[in-house]
Parts: C-alpha cells; sequence; structure tokens
C-alpha cells in the first residue's frame, strides 16, 4: 500500500456516509486499544465558531508551553490538516502506518470515513503523549463519532439552523444533538445562544448535574471591540488575526473556558496565542484575504447566521469597486436566504459546484435562483476565473463564499494551476 492508495481507501469510505450512533466508532476503537481513555481533552461543538474556537484554545495552551492536539474538520487541501500537534500536521507516514495495520478490518467492518478518521486522530494524539487535546465535532454532538471521551470540559459556541435533516427540523431539536456532548457533573461552557437554544442548554446542564458557564455573562460589547470580564482578570479584545466581529465572541470563548479550567494561564500567553493563532492552528478559509489586487476573499460561511457574520464584516470593503462572488453550497442550506442576502450586495454572482454527494449541484442552484428572482452565471472552472483576474491585476473585490469542501476544492487547482 502506498500513502495514495491509503488515501484513496480512506475516502472512498465516503460512500457509507454519516452513520447516527457510537456503536461502531466504540467497537473501532476497541480494536485499536481505546486511546480516547488516555486524551486529556476539551469538546467543542457548534453551528458556527467550532473551528475558530477551537483554533484559539488550541493555539493558548501551545503558547503556554504544552504539547497540544487539535482536530478539526474538514480540511482545505490536504487531509492531514485535520489533526495537528502544535500546529504540525500528521506524518504521512503515521496516516500509512494506521491504514495498513487497519487494512482488514476497514474492509470487514466498513467503518464511514469520519469514524476512521477520528480513531485516527485519538491514536496519534494518545502515542504521542500529548499534555491536552482540542477536539472539534464534526456534526451535531450527541452521536457524532468524537463523542466517546470524558473531557475536562464541554464548550457549544453558537446553534442555529443547519444540518435539519440529520440533526432536527427545529432549532429545540438541534439544540439537544449540540448539548449532547455534555457530561454528568462536568463543566459547560456556551456562547452567544438565542433564548430557545439556551434554555435546551440550561436544562441538560442542570439535569446532568453540569457546572454551567455563559459568555453572555461575562461580556460587554462595543462597535469595534469586546471586553471580556474574566474569571481571572478582564481582557480588552480588539483586533484578531481573523476578521470579522464574531471572531472576537469565539476568542472570548475561548479564553473564558481556559480561564476557568487553567486559571495558571498568563494573561501574556492568552494573548500570544490570539496572535499566532494561525500558525499554531494552521485555520484556513476564515475570511482570509488570498489576493490583494484583485482583492480574493475565501470565507466558509454556509449557513444563515455565517451568512450574516460574514457581511457584517465585508461592509468594511471599498464598496465603491466592483464586487463579485463565487457561490457554491451542501443541499441542506438555506440557499434562498443565502442568494437573498448576497444579491443586496454583490454586482455579479457565478454558482458553481463539486464532486460531493450532499453538493447542490449547478443546475439545483441555478433553479433555486430563477425561482427567486436572482441572476446568477454557472461557472464550471472557478479557479480559471480567479487566477485570470489574478494575471491582470483587476482592481476589484472577489469572494468565494460556502462550502469550506468548495473552498478547498478551488484552493487546490489554484496551487496546480500556478505551479
Amino acid at each position: 500500500m502506498t500513502l495514495e492508495t491509503a488515501l484513496a481507501k480512506l475516502f472512498s469510505l465516503h460512500q457509507f456516509g454519516i452513520k447516527l450512533g457510537l456503536d461502531s466508532t466504540h467497537k473501532l476503537l476497541k480494536h485499536i486499544g481505546d486511546p480516547q481513555n488516555k486524551l486529556n481533552a476539551f469538546h467543542i461543538a457548534g453551528s458556527n465558531g467550532k473551528g475558530s474556537t477551537a483554533s484559539f484554545m488550541a493555539s493558548i495552551l501551545t503558547e503556554s508551553g504544552y504539547k497540544v492536539g487539535l482536530y478539526t474538520s474538514p480540511h482545505l487541501v490536504k487531509f492531514n490538516e485535520r489533526i495537528r500537534i502544535n500546529g504540525a500536521t500528521i506524518p504521512d507516514c503515521y496516516i500509512l502506518t494506521f491504514m495498513e495495520e487497519l487494512d482488514e478490518y476497514i474492509n470487514i467492518n466498513e467503518p464511514t470515513f469520519f469514524e476512521l478518521t477520528t480513531a485516527m486522530a485519538f491514536k496519534y494524539f494518545a502515542e504521542s503523549n500529548l499534555d491536552y487535546a482540542v477536539i472539534e465535532t464534526g456534526l451535531g454532538g450527541r452521536l457524532d463519532s468524537t463523542n466517546v471521551f470524558n473531557p475536562i470540559a464541554s464548550i457549544i459556541t453558537t446553534i442555529s439552523d443547519e444540518h435539519s435533516n440529520i440533526l432536527g427540523d427545529t432549532l429545540t431539536k438541534i439544540a439537544l444533538e449540540k448539548a449532547g456532548i455534555i457530561k454528568n457533573n462536568s463543566f459547560v461552557f456556551c456562547g452567544m445562544l438565542n433564548d430557545e437554544a439556551l434554555n435546551v442548554i440550561e436544562t441538560v446542564a442542570s439535569e446532568r448535574k453540569s457546572d454551567l458557564t455563559k459568555l453572555a455573562d461575562h461580556i460587554n460589547i462595543f462597535e469595534n471591540s469586546l471586553l471580556l470580564k474574566g474569571i481571572k482578570r478582564d481582557y480588552h479584545l480588539y483586533s484578531l488575526p481573523l476578521r470579522g466581529r464574531h471572531q472576537l465572541n469565539n476568542a472570548a470563548l475561548a479564553i473564558l473556558a481556559i480561564n476557568k479550567m487553567m486559571p495558571n494561564i498568563s494573561s501574556a500567553n492568552i494573548f500570544n496565542g490570539l496572535n499566532n493563532v494561525l500558525v499554531n492552528s494552521g485555520l484556513q478559509g476564515r475570511y482570509e484575504v488570498y489576493n490583494n489586487t484583485p482583492k480574493v476573499i475565501f470565507d466558509s460561511a454556509h449557513n444563515s447566521e455565517g451568512i450574516d457574520a460574514f457581511l457584517d464584516e465585508f461592509k468594511n470593503e471599498d464598496q465603491s469597486k466592483k464586487k463579485s462572488i463565487i457561490y457554491g453550497a451542501m443541499k441542506d442550506k438555506n440557499i434562498p436566504y443565502i442568494f437573498s442576502k448576497i444579491s443586496e450586495v454583490f454586482d455579479e454572482i457565478f454558482i458553481t459546484s463539486i464532486d460531493y454527494e450532499r453538493a447542490a449541484t449547478i443546475d439545483e442552484l441555478m433553479s433555486i435562483a430563477n425561482s427567486n428572482g436572482i441572476k446568477v452565471s454557472p461557472l464550471h472552472h472557478p479557479s480559471e476565473l480567479i487566477l485570470e483576474k489574478m494575471r491582470r491585476n483587476v482592481d476589484e473585490i472577489l469572494v468565494v463564499l460556502g462550502s469550506i469542501y468548495l473552498l478547498g476544492e478551488i484552493k487546490s487547482n489554484l496551487l496546480k494551476d500556478m505551479s
């Protein structure tokens, strides 16, 4: 087996889709020695912001001198991005060895892609003698493959309408799924939630006799800054390497959890962690300025709440310039709402798609746009359009928005075309 065939086999497991339930994960983890039981880890769920919050936490812990594992999903360009220790991605040789050792097990038991990837991360972390790990859920929480260990604390960032075909058709049902990561007699932290979602989290935390800390009780929000009244001291947050007002909330939630659970971490290490988050986590696709002329922005906003946060930051751009957007999405998103919001801002809307079973096709996107009176143009090769504008140094703004899978495919194609 080569690395290429190993990864091909791993990605082929997408055919088994999403299996709701933890029996298969527990069986796989038992087969490899239950590495999750050796982890000292934080567990993070949420509709938006969980990747950024996880990255802020991991970066702060790294700056504090700890050996820290970070597990996030999905990746943008390379699979290895999902599993990191102090910013460094999992080595190719570890992936290959892991897949070789489990080859027969995979053939017989047919785990899903995410189950196997989660097991790989846990095994790699356990064998690396970490001080701490930060684990992001894949989808939901209660039945997510990551929900198999007892965390230092459970953190729920935001809750909004997403994956309704899987998690439920009301905010209460979705919140119950996210609340599934809350353990008995544990610590829980939650971000800025609306009343319906917050009631669910409060009820579950109370039933499980867990200590709930709400970000809303600890912050004052100003026009361009945020004051966090921390457990140990106050933190005034102005700007971060990750743009957007919502990132101040994500950073504050990360600080609040670390402040309470690890009060000896210094303020200097906390601020260094925030400032070095991109280096320590490899985070991409969060209002990421890929090129300056034209200004090319990659953002993985994919649901209604994410789109609103993106547009709130985008209004700070030079609105006199021509503004184009390349958009692609998964089928389960509120696409009519997203079309209505971006059509108010952008001069030209291109729609595209990727070869992924959950992705909305160009024809499906075109049909939704037409039925809502939104003018869009199909784009089959988005990287070519981006490169063409970059070569001509066109002074305009071009946004790539939507699924992180879309961003990853376009970035991969850009790297190939530029090499």
